[in-house]
């Protein structure tokens, strides 16, 4: 297959109505962009001062190539020596695990004044998107003749994963995945160059970084220094190794210039990054999936262990620096739902959808060739919907039960790997060929050092008891088989001190599923009946998926077809810019809200004595003596913290650069207002804003509060 550096997208997604409508020509400023579509944004009229080609050029180097994907979240190249600017939260977790009660990093932050100072952040990568292709024709080929909705979601993902491992190249880093544009219709292969050493540069202490804590997240006006800086390491002759002590900076194709004079209301700005997935174009029944099921359950249950973890580690500091990683991600997630219920309570969200629907029926009943090719869509939609209603409980708390009981996954990681190296290996799944063994098997052995017993007995005693209260026809059938005996005494049954020794484990990996079942423990029976019920559920999910797969297509498309050049795609992780303005906004009746916080706002909550506005002593110092260098702002009178602006972000955009209209670096996206959690579903200029900590903050920190010159020599902002 040829590969261009990126394909242009618009001509990737072809289908017969399509051409004759064109998918976008002149698009709305809500959006998130996949690349091939800057040359059908007016952004010179919305305010762009630069040629559009300096952003993506899929002939030569643009500002997209100094973009990283780095887990979940998006950095940048600020230098030519590989440093990389992202989000503290981006980089909690690797800070956290470098960690000790003796060097807490996460507590006092952390400067490497060197390049051998620089510290691994341990698991982490970087990828450089190399270039997209598409390869439709090849995966819907797979299902051709497919009648089975259940079996053509499995060979589509199948495919999807073939075709990738086939484009990955291991000798040169490459790294390729296939990405679903549009469902049942386009998927495009995406190639990655990874870069596996990536080190802790610097990092501001926690106080700084994550000043306002769960009171601010999700909030705004907010005072948040959410940044790190870490580097990208190579091998001497430029290819991508592991950690080594010989292995030296990466030099990128391109790195972002960074502004220090800032922006004002109303300037233009623009996005570029790794959004998660937006689900803008769903039905109705399926918001009401998300409202009725899902956001209630997962808040409810978060908030729960996120409750949990705080009382274990009050007042020991080992447990809350083992557990701090775990429960942010948690009470990140816990708000953010919270937050979305809200907005779908406030917009009216279900009963706005229905419209929609109603709208698009009376289009397809305007038209007698729309008519017969769009025959009872909805009414289709709506039962697979149902269907999908009806597991909804059972699938979500299995989904639950394996992702937040480090006893339960182990076990089940077990019994999966005495499985599969049972198989031939021509029949094993990707991560249990023999290539990938060796690492699974460790990932199992070293997953015992996140174990945390007292957790794992509340949140098993929590979710059986749950289980029990379920409804019939949502039964847990594991649960079911407990009968009389106490929750209690059979979650102390459950807790498998073996799974607790990284040595016994060794010896455990190497049975075979009978000599497992011999060992009669409890747990591996829990685990095993459990998966067995998460299998039937998974085959029914599947049977769903592949049925709404071909309906959501068709929606797609009628949707193409009346809305023409409106028509925004969904975000799904890929590479993406969005745009908009600095803009303050009214979240609600008499308020309104201006675009930039100030340092005399971190003093102000600070004031306020709670623990979530603590701030190192010498951040007021520097204030009072108002030592604020070059990063002073008439406007504000001090050094600008926070923008707010109204752009279209989502999860995966955490880390990106906020760029001005010369594509300088003025800032770094992190946060979305409460209002913006709704994002996913809805997008609307009255609520919709999203947050990045100001460059100037960024600098001032680094500069005045940690003497971190030479990092601002590196990047050109000082001699």
């Amino acid at each position: 297959m040829k590969m261009n550096k990126i394909v242009l997208l618009s001509a990737l997604l072809i289908t017969v109505t399509i051409t004759t409508i064109g998918w976008i020509s002149t698009l709305p400023a809500k959006g998130m962009y996949p690349m091939s579509e800057i040359s059908n944004l007016d952004l010179m009229e919305a305010g762009l001062k630069i040629n559009p080609e300096e952003i993506y050029n899929p002939n030569g180097v643009s500002i997209t190539d100094a973009l990283v994907k780095i887990r979940g979240c998006t950095g940048s190249f600020v230098s030519e020596n590989g440093l990389i600017l992202t989000n503290h939260h981006c980089g909690f977790g690797y800070v956290s695990d470098a960690s000790t009660i003796e060097n807490n990093y996460l507590k006092n932050g952390f400067l490497a004044k060197t390049y051998s100072d620089e510290i691994p952040a341990t698991g982490n990568y970087c990828k450089i998107t190399e270039s997209y292709e598409d390869v439709s024709e090849m995966v819907l080929a797979s299902i051709e003749g497919v009648e089975d909705p259940a079996e053509k979601v499995r060979l589509i993902k199948k495919t999807m994963l073939a075709i990738g491992k086939e484009a990955s190249d291991e000798a040169n880093n490459i790294e390729a995945t296939v990405s679903e544009m549009f469902i049942g219709k386009t998927y495009i292969l995406f190639r990655y160059r990874v870069i596996h050493d990536v080190r802790l540069v610097y990092v501001p202490p926690i106080s700084i970084g994550n000043f306002g804590g769960e009171t601010d997240n999700w909030v705004w006006p907010r005072h948040t220094g959410d940044f790190t800086f870490m580097r990208a390491y190579v091998a001497p002759d430029g290819s991508a190794a592991e950690y080594s002590l010989d292995n030296i900076p990466y030099t990128p194709k391109k790195h972002l210039k960074i502004n220090p004079k800032g922006v004002n209301e109303g300037d233009f700005l623009f996005v570029l990054g790794y959004p998660g997935t937006t689900f803008r174009n769903r039905p109705a029944k399926y918001y009401e999936y998300r409202e009725n099921y899902v956001l209630p359950y997962i808040s409810k249950l978060y908030a729960w262990i996120i409750n949990q973890i705080k009382e274990l580690g009050k007042d020991n500091e080992s447990v809350a620096l083992e557990l701090a990683s775990r429960a942010k991600s948690l009470a990140n997630t816990e708000k953010k739902y919270r937050g979305q219920l809200r907005g779908f309570n406030k917009l009216n969200l279900v009963k706005t959808k229905l419209a929609e629907e109603q709208e698009l029926q009376k289009f397809i009943e305007s038209d007698a060739e729309l008519a017969e090719k769009y025959n009872g869509l909805f009414e289709k939609l709506n039962s697979a919907y149902t269907d999908l209603h009806n597991v909804a409980t059972r699938d979500l708390w299995l989904g639950q039960i394996f992702w937040q009981s480090k006893f339960v996954k182990l076990s089940d990681d077990i019994l999966q790997y005495s499985q599969q190296i049972q198989l031939d290996e021509s029949k094993r799944k990707p991560e249990y060929k023999e290539d990938n063994l060796s690492k699974e098997r460790e990932s199992i052995i070293s997953s015992v050092d996140n174990v945390n017993t007292e957790l794992e007995r509340r949140v098993l005693t929590k979710m059986i008891s749950d289980a029990r209260l379920f409804a019939d026809n949502s039964r847990i059938d594991a649960v079911e088989e407990i009968g009389n005996i106490s929750v209690d005494e059979y979650v102390l049954n459950l807790m498998d001190k073996d799974l607790l020794n990284p040595e016994k484990v060794k010896d455990i990996l190497i049975k075979t599923p009978e000599e497992l079942d011999e060992l009669n423990s409890p747990l591996f029976y829990f685990a095993k009946e459990l998966n067995a019920q998460r299998t039937i559920i998974n085959e029914e999910v599947d049977r769903i998926d592949g049925t709404l797969n071909a309906l959501l297509s068709q929606l797609i498309d009628i949707k193409r077809i009346r809305n023409k050049d409106s028509f925004v795609p969904d975000a799904n992780s890929t590479l993406r810019l969005t745009y908009g303005y600095v803009k303050g906004y009214s979240p609600a009746d008499a308020v309104y809200h201006s675009s930039q916080t100030s340092l005399a706002g971190i003093i102000e909550k600070n004031s306020l004595g709670l623990e979530d506005y603590d701030i190192p002593s010498k951040i007021r110092d520097l204030y009072e003596k108002k030592d604020f260098g070059q990063f002073y702002d008439e406007n504000v009178k001090s050094v600008p913290v926070g923008i707010l602006y109204n752009m279209d972000t989502t999860g995966g955009n955490s880390g990106s650069p906020v760029l001005n209209a010369y594509g300088e670096l003025i800032g770094l996206n992190f946060d979305r207002a409460f209002g913006a959690t709704i994002n996913d579903y809805a997008w609307d200029d009255s609520f919709s804003r999203s947050i990045g900590v100001d460059i100037r903050y960024i600098l001032w920190v680094a500069q005045k509060f940690s003497g971190a010159d030479y990092l601002l020599q590196e990047m050109g902002v000082i001699n």
